[in-house]
């Protein structure tokens, strides 16, 4: 099945609907297909294919040990 953006926007219901009878759905955009809406599959745990490496890079930062505190310090001045 194939839905235009403006579908996805205005009428979610019925193509979430579509997608829980096991259809796949193609959004397109000015034309060109951008999305896909595929039923998932429960039996499945879902895989992460690779762990990003930005994930983690501040836990050795002893300046973002307290986040709260961090945030506010940044923040100072801006107010």
């Amino acid at each position: 099945m194939e839905a235009t953006a403006k579908d996805l926007r205005f009428h979610s219901k019925e193509l979430l609907e579509s997608v829980e009878r096991g259809e796949e759905v193609i959004i397109t955009y000015h034309g060109k297909p951008r999305a896909k809406l595929v039923p998932i599959n429960e039996d499945k745990p879902m895989v992460v294919k690779e762990e990003s490496r930005l994930f983690g890079m501040w836990k050795d930062n002893d300046a973002a040990k307290d986040v709260n505190e961090y945030v506010r310090n940044l923040r100072k001045g801006r107010y």
